[in-house]
């Protein structure tokens, strides 16, 4: 396994890990209430940091152990993991894109900022997942 993908498969577990675990959190919070009582802010912000610090916790751990069995395979890139890259860029923004409509949507309509916040991180999570999910779709079958 290659050094990009295997940064890809630890974002897209990090990221399933971590948006499941905010889920459970806000909805234990709200302990049968409503939801916009929850106080979603702080819980948010640590989900977005623990995913970001177990990312890079969990790539360099990987890297050091594929570097002791490959010592030369380590951090190489080609034009095959670029290509692989920008094609999961383009669909990590089309679900961005469809998630920044939603949040239009959703302030047209006066709706809660719980919902506003939420589906927007919601649509940088969903973005993330789908996104890594197409690259290692393209890395295990290829582009073509």
């Amino acid at each position: 396994m290659v050094y990009e993908e295997r940064n890809v498969w630890t974002s897209l577990v990090v990221s399933v890990i971590t948006m499941t675990g905010y889920v459970i959190v806000v909805l234990q919070s709200a302990g049968g209430g409503p939801l916009t009582d929850v106080d979603w802010f702080p819980l948010m912000l640590w989900t977005i940091g623990i995913s970001i610090a177990a990312t890079i916790l969990i790539s360099i751990l990987w890297g050091l152990l594929a570097g002791a069995k490959d010592p030369d395979g380590v951090g190489k890139s080609d034009v095959r993991d670029r290509d692989i890259s920008q094609m999961g860029t383009r669909v990590e923004q089309s679900f961005l894109v469809i998630a920044g409509l939603g949040v239009i949507a959703l302030c047209a309509i006066g709706a809660d900022v719980f919902w506003i916040a939420n589906t927007m991180f919601a649509g940088f999570a969903v973005s993330a997942i789908i996104g890594g999910i197409a690259r290692v779709i393209a890395y295990r079958r290829g582009l073509a």
